[in-house]
């Protein structure tokens, strides 16, 4: 099992000669593409899957790997419940062991009355779904979690625990996932950028590739933090913008905590090698960008929200999404940003790294001593409300966007990709998708961060 992140080392794995024409072309193999294409080529759809770089060589391999229906937004939890359940079947469905899933339950622990609140008024919405989500009081942390230490200076006021929520390891779970796409009759290309639509009679008519032309009459883009910028270069707003998180993992480790864990200033959960994956949790880094200021207005409630937690910094380096510098705008014969930058991998933060090292004896004593064997960071695509896009663009006919999933992608990732390949197919859903629509944040409607 590899033991970290994808990055553009990684060999190609998925080619193809590129077909001449499909019945929808899926741009981006993430989590969210390729679960998309796996759904359609299952229903027998022609799909290709293309990829700038590697398959979950972005986000989708830089995650925590949890598998979390806690603390979903009201309208993202019923396809987060969906999701669940698709990926305890997933390893068997396919015949890739890569995709087992393995249910730890999620735990999160209040140290402020504050948040305590929040896991309160959260509780209600669960008990709407009749999900195992559990109120703890401090009686029954102290009892049931001796072994995680308070918070310096003070004690657990409580916290909330999902029994049926889980893990899964992100970085082997989405190239299996894309395998079995690819069984299914996906044909997916890496190192193939999609550089511009081509439209006909104002409905979509195709794509250009660094590759060639693909006509198809419906696509996805599934790009993460590059979706905002494929769209402006076709004369479309997609509000959204990116933060910094990094993560590492320790050396192997006993297992001495049963859940993935949420405490304040460390999480962390089980992997599969035997270490743990961990972060500080409490610092993400935005890059200041032309869009930080164009959409400003639109980012206000969010910012405010989790203005503790997040650091501004001047500039993004030289080839990052949205930095100084980068072409807005681009013709199907140039060379665009996706192949400038085939792997987004950018540094982890020192001071994130800083903190773990401190925080983990404190928090987590039976660790003390386990150091960390590698760190990452992943830049991780953000709407205003901190909710994704899953929608048909509502001024482009055939165009669809499975994007802005704002941290909470790889758990909901399957599906995400089951609604979309239904939206595709005409089909209904089976979920209420007015909140994650196209034009919310420019149809006056009120702008509502989701809950965590």
């Amino acid at each position: 099992m590899p033991t970290s992140m994808i990055t553009e080392a990684r060999p190609i794995q998925f080619s193809a000669p590129l077909p001449a024409e499909v019945d929808v072309v899926v741009i981006g193999a993430g989590v969210a593409g390729t679960a998309t294409a796996y759904f359609l080529a299952e229903a027998g759809v022609r799909v290709l899957l293309c990829e700038k770089g590697r398959v979950a060589g972005e986000q989708s391999s830089r995650n925590w790997g949890w598998v979390r229906q806690q603390g979903r937004d009201w309208a993202e939890l019923p396809i987060m419940i969906e999701s669940n359940r698709i990926w305890r079947g997933l390893a068997e469905r396919t015949g890739e062991a890569d995709l087992a899933f393995t249910e730890r339950g999620c735990l999160n622990l209040a140290a402020t009355p504050e948040v305590m609140a929040k896991y309160e008024a959260w509780h209600e919405i669960a008990k709407q779904h009749q999900l195992d989500t559990r109120l703890l009081s401090a009686e029954d942390v102290a009892r049931e979690y001796p072994n995680i230490a308070p918070p310096p200076g003070g004690k657990w006021l409580g916290g909330s625990i999902t029994r049926s929520d889980g893990k899964a390891e992100p970085f082997v779970a989405v190239p299996a996932l894309a395998r079995a796409a690819q069984r299914s009759g996906a044909v997916i290309i890496e190192d193939c950028a999609v550089r511009t639509l081509e439209r006909e009679g104002g409905r979509i008519a195709g794509v250009v590739t660094e590759k060639g032309r693909v006509r198809a009459k419906q696509v996805v883009v599934a790009g993460g933090a590059w979706s905002t910028h494929f769209a402006h270069n076709a004369g479309l707003s997609l509000p959204q913008l990116t933060v910094r998180s990094t993560v590492a993992r320790t050396e192997p480790a006993p297992d001495v905590y049963g859940p993935n864990l949420s405490t304040p200033g460390l999480t962390l959960r089980r992997r599969a090698d035997g270490g743990y994956t961990i972060t500080s949790g409490d610092l993400a880094e935005h890059f200041i960008s032309p869009n930080s200021f164009r959409w400003l207005g639109k980012y206000r409630k969010l910012l405010k929200l989790s203005a503790k937690d997040v650091k501004l910094v001047p500039a993004a380096p030289k080839g990052y999404p949205g930095s100084w510098g980068m072409p807005r705008r681009w013709r199907a014969d140039e060379q665009s940003p996706f192949e400038r930058r085939r792997v987004l991998n950018p540094d982890p933060s020192p001071v994130v790294v800083k903190r773990i090292e401190e925080r983990l004896p404190q928090r987590f004593p039976d660790l003390a001593g386990v150091k960390l064997a590698e760190a990452w960071a992943g830049m991780i695509d953000v709407t205003p409300d901190a909710v994704p896009y899953i929608a048909e663009d509502h001024r482009l006919p055939g165009l669809f966007y499975a994007t802005g999933l704002s941290g909470h992608g790889f758990g909901i990732g399957p599906a995400v990709g089951r609604v979309m390949a239904d939206l595709v197919l005409g089909r209904p859903s089976g979920h209420n998708l007015a909140r994650f629509r196209t034009n919310r944040f420019e149809d006056g409607s009120a702008i509502e961060p989701g809950p965590y």
